[in-house]
């Protein structure tokens, strides 16, 4: 998991700067496509993964996270350290310069450090051990944990934390992504929606102000009673209010797609009616034997929610353990080799030998009110955790379902509407003709087109539930493809 993590993040921080790359390199054509063509749900949803604030936000704090991994690393780089002085006056003479280096190492809470002295003139009795021979002293040795910090301590902690937490920031960008394409092919269908509900109530309109053109002439002739002008005069208030609520409700939807419909440098584009694609430039909904052939428990484990709970149960035993290690008492064992060379110096002959020296410390403290405190907080706040990953897993398996549920539905009822609205139509036709031939009834004639026309709606809105489903499908079984995010 660690690793899948890891390598997750560092595709997700390697996609940001091909994703900038891709804005610079193919902002004009986009804007192109975006600016003459019909606008279609490719485009948007490209748009919308390359110049969305919240998908670029997203990218900045998993760099940040990568940034905090590179920091926790720098706890075991290797440290140089230097030191000289010299006496300018006074009764001694003695002066001394040493370097050294140290590095700490990750097994058993490891630390190697080396080193050279050189010293030169004569030193008081209490500083007699800065004395080396005329060529200098070197200096080896290590450092071992033997029980607190010998299987982790705070370095090591902190550098898996942050890399289990760039690992989270790499599904949160993928969470982000997915929640931003599915608001933008939600933004998107209702618009294209908006747009075909004006082309109904256009057409109906014109119906009724051509009548009116040949009711005048007939009223004129003596051929068709007054009443008839004023009731299709009803009718013609009565459609442009419809029509006047759809431009309404397109305007809106306009708007509202605008948020994630950019340009390059991400300043919003309303699209206009003319952008509006026809239906044969649309692909049919999908249907449900294709939809289900995905596993469902690939699925569900697959959701970025999962793993990243997965991540976090990871971090909070990582840090149950290192609050266990607190507990232990501390017992370092350290070994260390010196050997002077060159002649005699000041110091005299005892200095003239190679030293080993090995000793241990041990050091615990005898209530650990602190230690156990801690741990208690972290055992508790892993639990929580694991309660919280079932619940999220349940709450992921109910909304799938009801899903599928809304799915199944909106393409049953799409279909269903379909049917309606062809049925309508040839309703229409036929009255028509009855009229034509002096059968039929003028209030028939628009009865006949209004729900010919309410017909096409629900067939329209029938269709949006099925586009918004499928949206929303695609969302919960991470369909990167349909997305635009492959």
């Amino acid at each position: 998991m660690r690793v899948r993590a890891a390598f997750f993040g560092a595709l997700m921080l390697a996609a940001y700067p091909a994703c900038a790359q891709n804005i610079e390199a193919h902002s004009d054509p986009l804007e192109q496509a975006i600016a003459e063509g019909p606008l279609l749900p490719e485009e948007v949803l490209r748009s919308s993964a390359l110049t969305f604030p919240a998908i670029l936000e997203s990218f900045e704090r998993e760099a940040a996270a990568r940034s905090d991994q590179l920091t926790a690393d720098g706890a075991f780089d290797l440290m140089l350290k230097g030191e000289a002085y010299d006496r300018v006056t006074g009764t001694f003479s003695g002066g001394f310069a040493e370097i050294g280096a140290r590095q700490p190492l990750a097994p058993m809470g490891a630390e190697i450090y080396g080193s050279y002295r050189l010293s030169d003139g004569r030193f008081p009795i209490y500083e007699n051990f800065y004395n080396t021979n005329q060529a200098g002293e070197f200096k080896v040795g290590g450092l071992l944990s033997l029980l607190r910090d010998r299987r982790t301590d705070q370095r090591r902690f902190a550098v898996e934390d942050t890399q289990l937490a760039a690992g989270q920031a790499g599904l949160d960008v993928l969470l982000v992504q997915l929640n931003v394409q599915h608001e933008a092919l939600k933004s998107y269908w209702r618009w294209v929606a908006a747009g075909r509900e004006i082309r109904v109530y256009e057409e109906l309109l014109e119906i009724a102000e051509a009548r009116a053109i040949g009711l005048a002439r007939q009223v004129d002739a003596g051929a068709a009673p007054r009443i008839s002008l004023t009731e299709n005069e009803q009718n013609v208030i009565r459609r442009r209010t419809l029509l006047a609520e759809a431009q309404r409700n397109f305007t809106v939807a306009a708007t509202s797609l605008s948020y994630y419909l950019r340009d390059a440098r991400g300043q919003m584009i309303v699209p206009t009616r003319l952008q509006l694609p026809d239906l044969d430039q649309l692909a049919a909904l999908p249907d449900m034997p294709s939809l289900l052939a995905t596993p469902r428990s690939d699925i569900v484990q697959n959701r970025p929610e999962l793993q990243n709970f997965r991540l976090a149960i990871q971090r909070a035993e990582n840090k149950v353990a290192l609050r266990q290690n607190d507990l232990q008492p501390q017992l370092d064992l350290k070994v260390e080799l010196s050997r002077d060379f060159g002649a005699v110096g000041d110091g005299g002959s005892t200095f003239d030998s190679t030293d080993t020296v090995v000793g241990v410390t041990f050091t615990v403290p005898l209530q650990r009110r602190a230690a156990i405190g801690q741990l208690s907080r972290a055992e508790a706040e892993l639990r929580e955790l694991e309660l919280r990953e079932r619940r999220i897993a349940d709450q992921i398996e109910i909304e799938l379902d009801n899903i599928l549920t809304n799915l199944s539905a909106a393409l049953r009822l799409a279909g269903l509407a379909g049917d309606e609205a062809e049925q309508a139509a040839a309703m229409v036709t036929a009255e028509r003709r009855r009229f034509a031939l002096g059968a039929g009834d003028f209030f028939l004639v628009n009865l006949r087109e209004e729900s010919a026309a309410d017909a096409q709606i629900r067939r329209i809105r029938a269709d949006l539930n099925g586009r918004l489903a499928a949206a929303s499908y695609n969302a919960a079984t991470m369909n990167l493809e349909e997305l635009g995010l492959d």
